[in-house]
């Protein structure tokens, strides 16, 4: 038997023999390894080869990093490895996620505040018409991304988050509450004092939250709060920059500062206008309207809690240097299988990618 390692090409003299208990012929050695059918590259070449993959732009990346220290090898191959240990790592996840969860370390004082975060982004997709001269079907679709976030406030020490915990997925927006929800409860939210979930003002996320995690505060993240009301000052004053900048300060400073119902008050009561600019207050009032439960900035920081969603903003940016680079074009499985070898290694479950079933 011949397997590529780390070293080289190794030659093996082992034993084939019939199984007496179901009659099918095989190779102990290989089944004790947990090796695949034909598979040539030993389990700690496949260990250095994903996690190349996971850490670099590109199977290209990976395949150059593993050249220069000696491990020479395709891309392709790198690609049809992760294709098998992400399916792998997405069928570990879609069977731990049928467990109840146990916190990692259930001796450790609760936590006085769990902190949730959830946000999305837009990657490109290959679409029906991808490949073909001639199509009236899409080549390119974009799907988003949906990234949440948790962690323990206590391991947030000044600007620098320790420790946090970052699933993501395609699809339905609750089948990422139930990933989420699941580790959370893993990383300490179970035995959580309270709870506190800081988000933009996207229906489907507090659609979620409510879902997920009804007893949690909820806060509007305030630089999103900030950019509507930006956008509401150059609708109100399109011309008038100085104006704007005036009133639009105002209203910030008012609102991070406790006076949350003035500042929705004024804008619930601007007068109507007609045509375009009218169209974009009237989106505004009813942003403002349908988060105006979610804006108690003050008290809320006076607590020494967060009041924007940086965590989740940052994980989103670390996932587009991956997935959202030039020329990149994903296929749903292909995306599916690297995110979920990326979140294995960054939770804690690379070594059971190899564990024998």
């Amino acid at each position: 038997m011949q397997l590529r390692t780390a070293f080289g090409m190794v030659v093996l003299n082992v034993w084939r023999g019939k199984n007496p208990a179901d009659g099918t012929w095989g190779i102990p050695i290989r089944q004790r390894w947990a090796l695949c059918a034909h598979q040539q590259l030993s389990p700690a070449l496949e260990d250095k080869l994903a996690y190349f993959a996971s850490v670099t732009g590109s199977y290209q990346g990976a395949a150059q990093l593993a050249g220069k220290v000696g491990m020479a090898v395709e891309d392709s191959t790198i690609h049809a490895l992760v294709q098998r240990l992400g399916a792998r790592a997405e069928s570990q996840t879609q069977a731990r996620l049928k467990t109840q969860p146990r916190e990692k370390t259930p001796t450790r004082a609760p936590t006085k505040l769990g902190v949730l975060m959830v946000d999305g982004f837009m990657v490109r997709h290959r679409g029906a018409g991808w490949g073909q001269k001639k199509t009236r079907q899409s080549r390119v679709e974009w799907h988003e991304q949906k990234v949440g976030v948790f962690y323990c406030q206590e391991q947030k020490a000044a600007e620098h988050l320790a420790q946090k915990v970052v699933v993501s997925c395609q699809g339905e927006p609750m089948a990422l509450g139930t990933r989420l929800h699941w580790e959370a409860v893993r990383a300490g939210l179970g035995r959580a004092q309270e709870s506190l979930a800081v988000c933009d003002g996207a229906t489907w996320i507090w659609n979620v939250v409510n879902d997920r995690w009804s007893g949690a505060h909820q806060l509007l993240d305030f630089y999103h709060a900030s950019q509507h009301l930006w956008a509401l000052g150059e609708a109100l004053h399109p011309k008038e920059e100085t104006i704007r900048r005036v009133w639009v300060e105002k209203q910030l400073h008012e609102l991070r500062h406790g006076k949350e119902k003035r500042v929705l008050r004024r804008i619930a009561a601007l007068p109507v206008r007609r045509g375009a600019v009218g169209e974009a207050i009237r989106r505004e009032q009813n942003y403002f309207a349908s988060q105006a439960q979610r804006m108690n900035y003050q008290s809320v920081a006076a607590r020494g809690w967060p009041i924007g969603s940086g965590a989740v903003e940052s994980a989103c940016r670390q996932k587009q240097c991956r997935l959202k680079r030039p020329g990149q074009f994903w296929t749903a499985s292909g995306l599916r299988h690297l995110n979920a070898l990326i979140e294995a290694r960054d939770n804690g479950y690379w070594d059971q990618l190899w564990l024998a079933s």
